[in-house]
């Protein structure tokens, strides 16, 4: 692919006739949609709407005319070699990663491209339970076998980890001849956190990789004390920078210990991901990470606040979890969140166990505020208690084969006994209960007739 681009003392787009001037000190994707949509030129390219919105949705105008595909000068993200990849480079400098690949296809892709390279390099993954359901979806397409840690407090949705499980599991691995590598999520769902710097110590004593499904810690490099898995010793992380950060949703960072890697990650992205990259989504990781540049202080700011808002609630409430822009609130959630939705204030999740609340350094003081109010004036019913991490079930078969046999969907109460099949889980908050593959005990299928799951997929009984 050709770019014409020429770095002088200004950056010069060429297109035909048309030169776009720009400024270097700007933000470089930003810079380039701004001039190509000013000069008028024709679009003979994808995509179809040529930069208008349909007549009836005129507010959708700016956005359109920023959806562009990889023309000359616009770079290709899996092959960026130009305005994307200073881009990239600026986002990795900010957060103090040595390199970061960006992703327009969330923390999914990220998390196939870190898990391509451990099938690359053969290696055997251990992971704790509580992943998200795109990390099954990833072994499965990848013929990845998981050794499993369960969470030692907590519940299997939200847990804390004993760093010792995974010392055992690697050693239990490199003693059967293979080659391991460490997956773990953290913060999860409901804002707790594992000891990244211990587990990253026992990785690397064993050359096993640590990987870190950061997806809800995009702040974390931000914090009035840096927490972010790269910064505590993590190899590779993914981070989602529209859960917590001002960007559009599927923005996420692919961050790399060894920039070399970076490069090696590009491919395995551009395996999973698709060939028209949102350039919307792109610019939204632009702006934030110029955001975040010129305002470090913005989410220590909101720590702040929320640490304020903790502080007041605590006689009311009981909170949970170490992640402070996580406000997870131990009641019946179902029926709190039903309280704030009737005074104004959305949740994230809700379950019979907690009501989570994601805060945000876009969040204003006012914001805080009716939060605050809105919180104090509602009569919250005691939360259930939390079940107790089931025992792993029985593996039958591996991932992959569990995932595509034939199936069948059952009411849960009848699982028992059966076989888990494709990975079915509802989104928030993607946890799997069962596991493709496993036997699905009677404590398990009360756990999901716990959280409500009506129906489960299981494997098809041959006569």
């Amino acid at each position: 692919m050709f770019y014409s681009i020429f770095y002088t003392k200004n950056l010069i787009l060429s297109r035909g006739n048309i030169k776009m001037k720009q400024n270097l000190s700007q933000p470089s994707l930003t810079n380039f949609l701004n001039a190509y949509t000013a000069s008028g030129t024709m679009r003979g390219h994808m995509p179809g709407h040529k930069g208008m919105a349909p007549p009836d949705f005129p507010a959708l105008s700016p956005l359109y005319a920023m959806d562009i595909t990889e023309i000359s000068g616009a770079d290709s993200l899996f092959e960026a070699e130009g305005i994307l990849l200073a881009a990239e480079q600026h986002t990795a400098k900010v957060w103090g990663s040595a390199a970061v690949c960006w992703s327009a296809g969330g923390s999914t892709l990220c998390i196939q491209a870190m898990l391509a390279q451990m099938k690359a390099e053969g290696r055997t993954v251990i992971a704790g339970r509580t992943v998200h359901r795109s990390f099954l979806n990833s072994c499965v397409l990848l013929g990845l076998d998981v050794h499993w840690v369960m969470p030692r407090q907590g519940g299997i949705i939200s847990g804390h980890y004993d760093p010792q499980d995974f010392a055992k599991a690697l050693a239990a691995v490199q003693k059967s001849g293979r080659r391991p590598c460490v997956y773990v999520t953290s913060p999860d769902y409901t804002g707790v956190m594992q000891d990244i710097a211990a587990l990253a110590a026992l990785c690397h004593a064993q050359d096993a990789p640590l990987l870190v499904d950061n997806a809800h810690g995009a702040h974390l490099a931000f914090l009035a004390e840096n927490r972010h898995p790269m910064a505590l010793g993590a190899d590779y992380c993914c981070d989602s920078a529209h859960k917590m950060l001002p960007a559009l949703t599927g923005a996420a960072l692919l961050h790399c210990r060894n920039a070399a890697m970076a490069p090696v990650m590009k491919l395995h992205m551009q395996m999973f991901g698709s060939t028209s990259p949102s350039y919307p989504i792109m610019q939204s990781i632009e702006s934030c990470t110029h955001w975040l540049a010129a305002r470090p202080d913005a989410v220590r700011l909101c720590e702040q606040r929320a640490a304020m808002l903790r502080q007041r609630l605590t006689p009311k409430y009981t909170l949970r979890g170490e992640e402070p822009l996580h406000l997870t609130v131990i009641a019946d959630g179902c029926d709190l969140s039903a309280q704030l939705r009737a005074n104004g204030v959305e949740c994230e999740y809700a379950d019979r166990t907690c009501l989570v609340l994601l805060l945000s350094p876009m969040m204003t003081e006012t914001d805080f505020a009716r939060l605050e109010t809105a919180l104090l004036g509602c009569s919250p019913k005691s939360a259930a208690a939390l079940p107790p991490v089931p025992e792993a079930g029985e593996r039958l078969c591996d991932l992959r084969t569990a995932a595509l046999a034939p199936w069948e969907s059952i009411p849960a109460e009848c699982a028992a006994g059966r076989v888990c099949g494709p990975v079915q889980v509802p989104c928030p908050p993607a946890v799997p209960l069962c596991i493709s593959g496993e036997r699905i005990t009677e404590e398990m299928a009360s756990l999901l007739a716990f959280y409500g799951i009506e129906n489960v997929a299981v494997m098809r009984e041959t006569a």
